[in-house]
């Protein structure tokens, strides 16, 4: 026979509900400051996510003050190798574990990477800052340097775009290359510049003011390599598909960079408030040869 009913609490009943309750109550705690996991994500998301109108080139050009996207084009040999892989890419902040327990700011030093998205939101905007003084809304030209910072959507912080020379502990996890990370500090390592695109007429354009929303090199001033996807490392974040961004001059057998290292510096559409020029349907299918550059020029 047992030797108990089933109406009988046996064990540590009392400190089981007590506990119970305890957790209850930290619970709803958690969830007046807004401290639950979920919460901190949606916070997360909608400063890193939020919408952000680029700014438009009355000119053509690039200006100091400009909130603009960095976009890598289509990769000829990636699509080449891989059909399925996305065609075009943005740079945008890197998130980790880290990041989602800590919603209210982001850490330092911060990775970087690139995303499939080329919707222009607080991740993967920044905003082209001077080094040597230059007023805001002055045309940048190529050979001049900046920086690049970013707020990630959130207020009251920027962080810059830097590299350093890689070392034995420090350098791009997945290529072992030279990494590319953000920092709050500004230096000698967060300066760029823009390069332009054909190495036989780069000197030609040299202190020329630089195209917005056209193809070129940019170079870290530092370490005088070029920033890079080579689009065959990559990892998996909360928020999908992420490319290792590094800093590495790929050079095919005539001493040109290779589309590796092609970006674009995507301005906002002026059609449209929320698009970008990207969107815009090229005047130039089929691209300009080098005597009809020097015919328009």
């Amino acid at each position: 026979m047992a030797a108990y009913r089933s109406g009988v609490l046996v064990g540590n009943w009392e400190e089981d509900l007590s506990l119970e309750e305890e957790r209850l109550r930290d619970f709803m705690h958690k969830r007046e400051r807004g401290e639950l996991l979920i919460q901190k994500i949606n916070k997360l998301q909608d400063n890193l996510f939020k919408k952000i109108q680029l700014s438009v080139s009355k000119d053509g050009f690039l200006h100091f003050g400009d909130t603009v996207m960095l976009l890598h084009p289509d990769n000829k040999s990636s699509v080449e190798n891989r059909p399925g892989e996305c065609r075009r890419l943005t740079l945008a902040i890197n998130l980790d574990e880290l990041s989602v327990y800590s919603a209210k700011s982001l850490q330092v030093p911060r990775g970087i990477s690139a995303i499939e998205s080329v919707d222009p939101v607080g991740r993967n905007t920044f905003c082209i800052l001077s080094v040597d003084g230059s007023a805001e809304g002055e045309p940048i030209k190529f050979g001049q340097k900046f920086h690049l910072g970013t707020t990630g959507g959130f207020s009251g912080q920027m962080l810059y775009l830097a590299s350093d020379h890689k070392s034995f502990i420090r350098f791009a996890k997945k290529s072992h290359l030279q990494q590319v990370f953000l920092t709050e500090n500004l230096s000698y390592l967060t300066c760029w510049q823009a390069t332009f695109l054909d190495p036989q007429l780069r000197l030609e354009h040299e202190g020329f003011p630089v195209p917005a929303n056209s193809k070129m090199i940019i170079t870290h001033c530092h370490t005088n390599r070029s920033l890079a996807v080579p689009r065959n490392f990559w990892t998996w974040s909360y928020f999908g598909k992420e490319y290792e961004v590094i800093c590495h001059t790929y050079l095919d057998s005539h001493k040109a960079e290779e589309d590796k290292n092609y970006w674009i510096i995507v301005t906002g559409n002026p059609g449209d408030e929320n698009g970008t020029m990207i969107d815009r349907p090229s005047p130039h299918p089929g691209g300009i040869s080098k005597n009809e550059f020097h015919e328009e020029t």
